[in-house]
């Protein structure tokens, strides 16, 4: 069992009744609005209207994500038929505002391997001579930097490297890995944009549907009243912030931690390696890990009222698992570029090396979450 994160000298949150879950709740609703408001105000087609959509779309999944995972903890303390209908509809919404973000980073990211498993650090936007790309779309300008850099790295690498045989074949691997890359980024650029620009007209549809429209009119209806049962308004919050805590302590106990602990995970590189499209299979106790550690999170905020003390273990152990969900699915992306007919082989090969980096990614954060959430390294004494 994890150390209780609450301090009980704190007023604030020894004050946790009902009354503070409708406190928090009709903040969240009003912070839900507000978002909505500005998205509305800033839908322009002006760079700053673009930005500005951005960050209010990204405060509405904030505030939906938190009223979803408080109505979920503190499901006994609410109406249950109006808690159980909007809460799945707030996690759609959250889900579906999200994904145009989650593949330009994943984009992103890949790329940024790429360029640093074939040799280079940056991007050298400025030896770019292909056309520039559109108005708010890096990952564009970013992916045409890697064809540019790879071919330039390519023409220059060719003639050089030892003569002896094992040099030559190492050059030939560099050699492989750089013209390959150049082309799996430009495969990844094109399937990863496509996925965006899909999500953003599903996130564009979603804002404009009937379905949206209701998710918002019930927010709106829980700025000013929160569907509290009889008894809540003097029942004690502790007990269920506690149980979310037991239940995210349980399942970090069932993950394997002393494997997190080595520098390699051998099973985890054979199951890397298998044809199946499928999740990786040691991914999904870990992914509910992360969202058990958000509900905890959340409940430490109605609480203490909106402005729980920072606690630097759970800050860490957060950034860790984010980081592993990231690696996640861009080793799965590039799994599932390689599985693109009639690729070349140094585009396979390239796309290969890419997915076990970013499978190297996902035990380096499983480590790091393992050093943040433990007292001591594994294996002491």
């Amino acid at each position: 069992m994890a150390q209780q994160h609450l301090d009980p000298t704190d007023p604030t949150a020894d004050a946790a009744t009902g009354d503070a879950l409708a406190g928090y709740l009709r903040a969240q609703a009003t912070e839900f609005l507000r978002a909505l408001r500005l998205h509305r105000e800033t839908g322009g087609s002006s760079a700053g209207g673009a930005e500005g959509s951005v960050d209010a779309a990204r405060a509405l999944r904030r505030s939906a994500r938190r009223i979803s995972g408080t109505l979920h903890t503190f499901r006994p303390l609410l109406d249950p038929d109006w808690s159980e209908e909007i809460r799945p509809e707030l996690a759609w919404l959250s889900g579906t505002l999200g994904l145009e973000h989650a593949y330009e980073a994943r984009l992103e990211r890949l790329l940024l391997a790429l360029h640093r498993l074939s040799g280079s650090t940056a991007f050298p936007a400025q030896t770019v001579t292909a056309p520039a790309a559109g108005p708010g779309d890096p990952a564009t300008a970013a992916a045409r930097g890697s064809r540019a850099a790879g071919a330039a790295r390519t023409a220059a690498a060719a003639p050089l490297g030892p003569g002896g045989p094992a040099g030559r074949t190492a050059t030939q691997e560099r050699g492989n890995l750089t013209v390959g890359a150049a082309k799996a980024g430009a495969l990844l650029e094109r399937q990863l944009t496509l996925a965006r620009t899909r999500a953003h007209s599903t996130a564009l549809q979603a804002l404009g549907s009937s379905r949206f429209h209701a998710v918002a009119d019930k927010v709106a209806v829980l700025a000013s009243e929160v569907p509290l049962t009889p008894a809540a308004s003097a029942a004690d919050l502790h007990p269920l912030a506690a149980a979310a805590e037991e239940r995210l302590t349980d399942a970090i106990t069932a993950l394997p931690l002393v494997t997190a602990g080595h520098p390699y995970n051998a099973e985890a590189l054979v199951h890397g390696l298998s044809p199946d499209p499928s999740p990786h299979p040691q991914d999904g106790p870990w992914h509910q890990v992360r969202l058990l550690l958000r509900l905890h999170r959340y409940a430490r905020e109605v609480l203490h009222a909106g402005a729980a003390p920072v606690d630097v273990r759970l800050l860490t152990a957060g950034q860790a698992l984010n980081r592993h969900r990231d690696a996640s699915e861009a080793a799965a992306a590039a799994a599932q570029a390689a599985r693109t007919p009639r690729i070349t082989p140094a585009t396979a090969y390239a796309l290969g090396v890419l997915h076990a980096d970013q499978r190297h990614e996902v035990e380096a954060a499983r480590f790091a979450f393992q050093q943040a959430w433990q007292k001591r390294p594994v294996g002491a004494p």
